[in-house]
């Protein structure tokens, strides 16, 4: 029994090295049978580890996703609200557009039925992590009335999936980010 639990944790570990390697290569939809055979295992026993595609790219992802998580709520204190939740807009903007598939995969969670979607996918993560720094915006004036961190995701998603083959991606969404938020026309005498 020992011995199994030890094979299934050396899959798990392997199955998981070789897919960050394959959806950084192919993007989201790399391919499950592919991913297999390079870990040596059968589509049993990624379908046993990772039910789902979306299982997959979640484990995946946790840990830039959880880092992203942190990061909000370590700007949550900052006395500037606008620049602590555009500081983190920045980030998950610049990390949505160089991971290839995360954005992808976000877009796959706020696309899915609510069956389909949980509280630990990345989506869901991000957005429970990033309300308080919107809201905090939104009290002090700092965000327009009506917009939420949903609304600020999906730009963000939207950005980094224009983007993702950009020779230089990040900057690339960061700059696009910078010019929403800084609207297309700005008022005519206010400064730029």
């Amino acid at each position: 029994m020992a011995a199994q639990r030890a094979d299934a944790r050396r899959n798990y570990a392997l199955l998981l090295a070789v897919a960050e390697e394959a959806i950084a290569t192919y993007g989201a939809d790399a391919s499950l049978e592919q991913i297999a055979r390079t870990a040596g295992v059968g589509s049993g026993t990624v379908r046993r580890h990772f039910p789902t595609r979306h299982a997959l790219l979640e484990a995946v992802f946790r840990e830039r996703v959880e880092t992203l998580c942190a990061h909000a709520r370590d700007l949550t204190g900052r006395a500037d609200t606008r620049a602590a939740l555009l500081e983190w807009l920045n980030a998950v903007t610049e990390q949505a557009a160089t991971i290839r598939g995360l954005a992808v995969a976000l877009n796959r969670d706020r696309a899915a039925g609510s069956g389909e979607v949980h509280e630990h996918c990345a989506s869901a993560q991000l957005t429970e992590a990033g309300k308080p720094l919107a809201r905090r915006a939104a009290d002090d004036g700092a965000l327009a009335p009506g917009v939420t961190i949903d609304d600020l995701l999906a730009l963000i998603t939207g950005i980094a999936l224009a983007t993702e083959h950009h020779p230089d991606s990040a900057a690339e969404s960061v700059r696009l980010l910078g010019l929403a938020v800084a609207g297309l026309s700005p008022v005519r005498g206010e400064p730029r």
